[in-house]
């Protein structure tokens, strides 16, 4: 009995042992086989993710800067500008008003004007040899042979400057500035690199020991086998993105390749599988050294710190996504405001226009009116006291403006003209605020106060666009300043 029972127990035992080795081997193996899957898609998820985000913010890049030169010609076209002197002074204050590099304008005799001189640029540009610009331009530029540079072009449609017709705009932004603002010297095990669609090495960054600074497409046919280097070249040059991984020297190494929209350029990344990998093998084994309880608590650590780092980049995301949204929303309250006044400019004007007709046009709108105000003898000052003088009428006239018409917009459309949408409150007053305006208007006639001709009108049956009801107060208005200037 006694033999039976120590028998089983031996058996017992060791068939328990043997179930415990036999499960950890299992376990073992079938965590490095998961290890090794995890690493892979770590590596793909990781470059993917990192590519794409730095492609589209190079996109945006690009595009935000072709918004600021649209800006730009507006601001410009707008301007009076009497002299080389002042045109030069207007691209500086321009370009610092929105952050555009290296800003300069082309006319039709291809001369380039910028901040602080002016050179012929035909043989610096290429895209100046036509006579006219029908589109956007992305090239890039090698300044006296060393300084590689990004040049944005558009065409200047409509702009003349003193007495010339100017058929362009650009900017230029340093390849330097670029490869920071991507990120390009990452020093985390990942590197990064620009390349032409020939392979050329663009940012002059190094992509890992096997590729270096050199011709990613002479490099990586050296490890690569032909099958998988002629796909990779076609990918490259046909600007498809891909991913793929090979051997280098014992080493498995992943790269991903992006194409970026408008541009000859490819950026590419690489990232060492072995770095993940001693990294997660590591914590892998670690784990298969202790027992079930302490594997599951760990594996719940890790679920854990995922989500706390999966809701940190979130919120880091969002707050990012805020700080852009504040930035734009800054940059457009600078285009669209009136820099004398503080009032909307005529830019505004236009957008808010553009956002009536269509309220209109869908009968969500209907009660809304346009007083156009009009400044009395504001060149008269100009000439007999001086710009700050009339300056400061304008100042006044918007002042008065502003406090009658206290619940509407109102907008600097011109030197002396401003123009009041009416709504709520001051659409259903608009009679008892215009008397009052009025009687306003008829004690400074006597007192040698500013004096203001408005007309008003308002949306009639049949009118599908607000430039009608603009059109007829504006008529309104001059009928007002013909009589004030009688009654001198």
């Amino acid at each position: 009995m006694k033999k039976s029972f120590v028998l089983t127990t031996v058996i017992g035992s060791i068939l328990v042992m043997i179930i415990i080795i036999g499960t950890t081997l299992w376990a073992s193996k079938r965590t490095s086989i998961a290890t090794a899957e995890a690493i892979s898609a770590v590596n793909s998820l990781y470059l993917e993710e990192m590519a794409d985000h730095s492609s589209k913010t190079f996109a945006n890049l690009i595009n935000n800067n072709f918004e600021q030169m649209e800006k730009a010609l507006y601001i410009l076209r707008v301007e009076e500008i009497s002299s080389q002197e002042e045109l030069r002074t207007r691209i500086g204050t321009i370009q610092t008003l929105l952050s555009l590099d290296r800003f300069a304008l082309v006319d039709e005799d291809n001369i380039v004007y910028t901040q602080y001189t002016t050179y012929t640029g035909g043989s610096r540009h290429e895209f100046l040899s036509d006579d006219k610009l029908n589109s956007r331009v992305v090239r890039t530029v090698f300044l006296y042979g060393s300084s590689k540079q990004l040049c944005l072009a558009i065409p200047a449609d409509g702009l003349t400057l003193l007495g010339k017709p100017f058929k362009a705009c650009f900017v230029q932004i340093d390849i330097e500035d670029i490869v920071e603002l991507l990120g390009l010297n990452d020093s985390s095990g990942t590197s990064f690199g620009l390349y032409y669609e020939n392979g050329e090495n663009l940012s002059n960054t190094a992509l890992g020991a096997t590729v270096s600074k050199k011709n990613i497409l002479s490099e990586m046919k050296k490890v690569l086998p032909e099958d998988e280097w002629n796909e990779f070249k076609a990918h490259f040059t046909d600007k498809t993105g891909g991913c793929l991984t090979f051997d280098a020297d014992g080493t498995e190494e992943m790269l991903c390749y992006v194409p970026i929209s408008d541009t000859k350029w490819v950026l590419v990344m690489l990232v060492r599988e072995s770095m993940i990998d001693e990294q997660i093998r590591g914590i892998s084994e670690c784990n298969l050294s202790t027992d079930r309880q302490q594997i599951a608590a760990t594996l719940i650590s890790v679920l854990l710190l995922a989500t706390v780092l999966l809701l940190l980049m979130k919120k880091n995301s969002t707050e990012k996504l805020e700080a852009e949204k504040k930035n734009s929303r800054a940059f457009r309250n600078m285009a669209n405001t009136d820099a004398l006044t503080g009032v909307k400019n005529k830019y505004a004007y236009s957008e808010y226009e553009a956002a009536l007709d269509r309220r209109i046009q869908e009968k969500e709108l209907v009660d809304v009116g346009v007083a156009v105000c009009d400044i009395n003898n504001l060149k008269q000052v100009n000439d007999a006291q001086g710009h700050l003088a009339g300056d400061q009428l304008i100042k006044e006239a918007c002042a008065m403006i502003c406090s009658s018409f206290a619940h509407s917009p109102v907008f600097r459309i011109g030197g002396d003209e401003f123009v009041v949408l009416l709504e709520k409150a001051d659409f259903y007053a608009k009679d008892d605020i215009l008397n009052k305006l009025n009687q306003q208007i008829e004690d400074n006639l006597k007192k040698g106060g500013v004096v203001i001709a408005i007309g008003v009108s308002v949306l009639m049956p049949g009118d599908k666009y607000l430039h009608v009801v603009f059109e007829r107060a504006d008529l309104m208005m001059y009928e007002r300043k013909k009589e004030l200037k009688g009654r001198k």
